[in-house]
């Protein structure tokens, strides 16, 4: 999945959100799970490819050189973009924690939205001081940079009309500016959505580091919604949010599956020998925060 479509579901749950922070329903804690595991995943790959990137080229040249820019420049452009919607999807959670008095949610948002915050300055800071990277490179994704922070104070905007999440903002006071217009303009969310679409669209061109990490967080996010939601706007008609969410069921079936497998070597485990086996994590997925 590109980057630039998590800028668009970073719409869409903008736009759903309240609806899900209202719901006095629970959401499933196995998309929670899967959106830190995934998310943390994709942190690690981060820090060791900008660790990599940092370190100057044993035997420069101009094609190594090239290189290394051009995947520098994925790599931000993956960063900034995949931030609108860690903040973005964090003010929800937040927003539904305070209302039902919860706090797994937002502790678990929280945690992923501090790891690419850290990940965003060590590649802003490799930007601007890391060796070949031409200033014509750093000009334009620090326009980018400008650019999603206020596509991310609107879209946390939208949500901080009813909720109090303008902190989980880039500019939170920019951010309560928005919610106040946008209070009394529902009718130009079409309007936003189309500019929203159009802009990233036109800056973020390069393949992705990452597709199959972004699918999996985004998939988490959408198997916490109710269908009918993007199906009203016809959204789910759309491939890349089709894809999603058969994503999202295959792997809430798959995680049932390895939980039903575990209750069942639980119980024969416990017959044996009063033990319960270890959980079932992936070697190259960290465990839930505590």
């Amino acid at each position: 999945m590109h980057a630039r479509e998590l800028v668009e579901l970073a719409g869409l749950v903008s736009l759903h959100g309240p609806t899900l922070i209202r719901s006095p329903a629970e959401i499933a804690k196995a998309p929670l799970q899967q959106y830190w595991s995934a998310s943390k995943c994709r942190l690690d790959r981060w820090g060791r490819t900008l660790k990599q990137l940092a370190e100057p080229s044993s035997q420069p040249s101009v094609a190594t050189e090239q290189t290394r820019a051009e995947y520098l420049q994925s790599v931000v452009e993956e960063v900034l973009t995949g931030e609108v919607l860690t903040r973005v999807w964090a003010a929800v959670l937040s927003a539904r924690d305070q209302r039902h008095g919860g706090e797994d949610g937002f502790l678990i948002a929280r945690s992923v939205l501090l790891g690419h915050q850290e990940s965003r300055h060590r590649a802003l800071t490799l930007l601007f001081h890391g060796p070949g990277v031409v200033s014509q490179q750093a000009v334009e994704l620090n326009r980018l940079r400008r650019q999603t922070e206020r596509w991310t104070d609107l879209l946390v905007g939208h949500l901080a009309c009813r909720e109090d999440v303008s902190e989980l903002a880039a500019d939170p006071k920019r951010s309560r500016e928005f919610a106040r217009e946008l209070r009394s303009r529902e009718d130009t969310w079409p309007l936003v959505w189309a500019a929203l679409r159009g802009s990233v669209a036109a800056e973020v061109t390069r393949p992705s580091p990452n597709p199959d990490l972004n699918a999996e967080i985004a998939a988490s996010i959408v198997a916490s919604f109710s269908p009918e939601l993007f199906d009203s706007t016809g959204l789910l008609r759309c491939g890349w949010m089709a894809r999603l969410w058969t994503t999202s069921h295959e792997t809430q079936g798959l995680i049932d599956e390895l939980f039903a497998n575990e209750r069942v070597e639980a119980s024969l485990s416990d017959g044996a020998a009063g033990l319960h086996p270890a959980p079932f994590l992936r070697r190259d997925r960290p465990g839930r925060p505590q």
